[in-house]
């Protein structure tokens, strides 16, 4: 067990750049202070409140997401006409080329940073 402490003490102070005795003072000052428990106990409840909202965040990019690709596929399956065997062909190549040039564009999308749901964002503040 001194061991352990003595190799997780030797890698905080590397780590930290900060000299053994520091770190050690720091735990023993936080340990016997009477508001250490208190000062711990904020710590967490504002990590979990961030995590609270980054989450919160997520469940609405991941719903923006959802709907506009429900959306979508529910259009295009109302708006596109069946084919027949020859058309079909034809069709598949021009859906091929209109795919990649959709991962392009959705590659070129995410590379600059611009993003669904901040302009869905600003639409909503302009109206």
């Amino acid at each position: 067990m001194a061991r352990d402490l003595s190799l997780a003490l030797d890698a905080a102070s590397r780590r930290m750049r900060r000299s053994k005795s520091e770190i050690v003072q720091a735990a023993v000052a936080a340990y016997l202070s009477a508001d250490g428990e208190e000062a711990s106990e904020a710590a967490v409840t504002r990590r979990l409140d961030r995590i609270s909202r980054a989450i919160e965040r997520l469940e609405r990019d991941v719903t923006i997401s959802n709907e506009a690709v429900a959306l979508f596929v529910k259009a295009w399956l109302t708006a596109t006409p069946s084919l027949s065997a020859g058309d079909q062909r034809a069709q598949n190549a021009k859906g091929q080329e209109r795919y990649v040039g959709f991962l392009d564009a959705l590659s070129r999308r995410l590379a600059s940073g611009r993003l669904l749901r901040s302009e869905i964002s600003e639409e909503r503040d302009v109206t």
